[in-house]
């Protein structure tokens, strides 16, 4: 079933809405979530929350994109959980990348206006650099994934790797402060 259908169902309150989106998204939103989060536990309930979630909010919400909806939500829900979790103790790599992008981009979570603006300078950003350089961001700072697992997706070594997010991110940094985004 396509996204439109799948949200349709969602408009006319259907239950059938969430058996779809999962059969069509499920291995994708605990590919996220697993990325963040340790525990399998923790994992299942960060997408079922995330599928209750889009049920609660589908309508008002008219997402244009189904996928990226919902695996935004799934992402928010596995890193409130990762921070509830962590609340004491920060060593994982998810915690890693998080601290590599807060060089960059200012936190705007109070500001849900400002938010959309900085993800929409993001996704400018984003569009007008080469594809390998962006595959290799998001897989790093969307996807969580590590160094070693991107290396592996485009035969690059670690540090290949490392070099081509320091470069991004110093890239997106001068961008963003173009845009008028400015990180302290």
């Amino acid at each position: 079933m396509d996204d439109a259908s799948i949200t349709e169902l969602f408009r006319r309150r259907d239950e059938r809405a969430i058996a779809e989106l999962k059969q069509k998204y499920d291995k994708l939103c605990f590919y996220i979530a697993g990325n963040i989060l340790s525990s399998p536990e923790d994992i299942e309930e960060c997408v079922n929350s995330a599928y209750y979630e889009a049920w609660n909010n589908i309508p008002p919400d008219a997402p244009e994109d189904l996928k990226g909806y919902i695996c935004h939500t799934v992402k928010n829900k596995a890193l409130d959980r990762y921070k509830y979790n962590s609340a004491e103790k920060r060593s994982s790599n998810f915690s890693v990348s998080l601290d590599e992008l807060a060089e960059c981009i200012p936190d705007y979570r109070e500001d849900s206006g400002g938010e959309k603006a900085l993800a929409e300078a993001v996704s400018r950003f984003l569009r007008m650099q080469d594809e390998l350089h962006r595959k290799v961001f998001v897989r790093r700072y969307w996807y969580g994934d590590s160094l070693a697992r991107i290396a592996g997706y485009y035969g690059m070594n670690e540090k290949t790797v490392a070099t081509y997010l320091f470069r991004t991110r110093k890239k997106l940094k001068e961008f963003l402060k173009k845009e008028g985004y400015d990180n302290g």
